[in-house]
């Protein structure tokens, strides 16, 4: 079976779950990815929730599973023809190759928090993203991050606002800001700490303990109201306005960092390659699957399919889980039999 070629476009956690379990099923798995390792945004984060594992575990992991599947880094595709369902895809450094089938795993992209302006990001330099602030975990390096005494995380940038366009859920974000919130507590005891949140969405096993170990442990406090202004002082400091939707009074902080949780949106990478393939963007601006319930993994071009958070926000155990069953689809679509049945 190992002469049919798959084509993984992507080496985040999706695509490298998806490349091994197609070797294990006997095929050929090549895994495409444009930037110079393997990784993604996995790569980035430094512990995850809801375990605070460190992620470079799972990442090494990962990495040890696909060492012997053919890679081609800093690989830009240049074209991809179909033709008697057989995939023709070129590379910018002159390679060919030719596929039985290609599974989409470009992953995401964070939302650029610029976008929002009122929060300052940009502007005031104590304005920081969740992807820079698991950064400075990882490398404790960061002149902006000084034994703060009062830090705020704003949950929801980007997601579930009309302004942008966005009105989905990332999924992801609230889990994230108070395993954050947890962390800059055990690196500076004495801050007080402020998450301020549209709804907290807390599911699956062990989220709803973050949540309780925050609060109990750690003493974060946790405020039902979105931050609508971010200003500095004269001192330098940061002032933010908000409301209290609970109390349904307005709000007005000083804070030494803000922390913004900037939410999932497809990783533009992918737009081109799309292009390329004639697939299209579902209403929230992710790759468009064949079904909701049955063909999650499936698009509508015969051939092509999908895994991870190219489709829509997921958790990390969600993406695992998909890679899986595209492993399983391809396999499927390519007329075997499980042989371990």
């Amino acid at each position: 079976m190992n002469e049919h070629r798959i084509l993984v476009i992507g080496g985040g956690p999706a695509g490298m779950e998806t490349a091994y379990q197609l070797k294990n099923l006997g095929l050929n798995p090549v895994i495409i990815e444009r930037s110079d390792k393997l990784g993604g945004n996995l790569s980035r984060w430094d512990r995850l929730f809801p375990t605070s594992e460190p992620a470079e575990a799972l990442l090494e992991k990962l990495m040890e599973q696909t060492k012997d599947i053919e890679k081609k880094l800093n690989a830009k595709i240049t074209s991809i023809e179909k033709e008697n369902n057989i995939f023709h895809l070129k590379l910018s450094n002159g390679i060919n190759y030719k596929a039985d089938a290609i599974v989409l795993c470009t992953g995401f992209d964070l939302f650029k928090a610029e976008k929002k302006q009122e929060y300052g990001y940009g502007i005031y330099n104590n304005v920081i993203t969740n992807a820079e602030l698991e950064k400075y975990f990882k490398t404790h390096n960061d002149e902006r991050i000084n034994e703060p005494k009062r830090i705020g995380f704003v949950h929801c940038v980007g997601s579930r606002d009309v302004k942008v366009n966005n009105t989905y859920c990332s999924k992801v974000c609230c889990a994230t800001a108070l395993k954050q919130a947890c962390e800059i507590k055990e690196e500076f005891p004495e801050a007080d700490v402020y998450c301020f949140y549209m709804d907290l969405r807390m599911f699956g096993k062990g989220y709803e303990d973050i949540y309780l170990k925050a609060q109990k442990d750690f003493d974060i406090k946790c405020v039902r109201g979105r931050v609508c202004e971010v200003s500095e002082n004269i001192e330098g400091k940061l002032v933010i306005k908000a409301e209290d939707t609970l109390l349904g009074t307005p709000m007005k902080m000083t804070l030494d960092l803000l922390v913004l949780m900037c939410g999932m949106e497809k990783s533009k990478s992918s737009n081109e390659i799309q292009k390329m393939l004639n697939i299209s963007n579902n209403e929230d601006g992710f790759i468009e699957t064949r079904d909701l319930f049955s063909g999650l993994n499936l698009t509508k071009e015969k051939g092509v399919f999908v895994a991870g958070a190219c489709t829509s926000p997921k958790t990390l155990p969600e993406t695992l889980a998909e890679a899986r069953s595209a492993a399983m689809e391809v396999f499927n679509y390519l007329g075997f039999q499980d042989v371990r049945n």
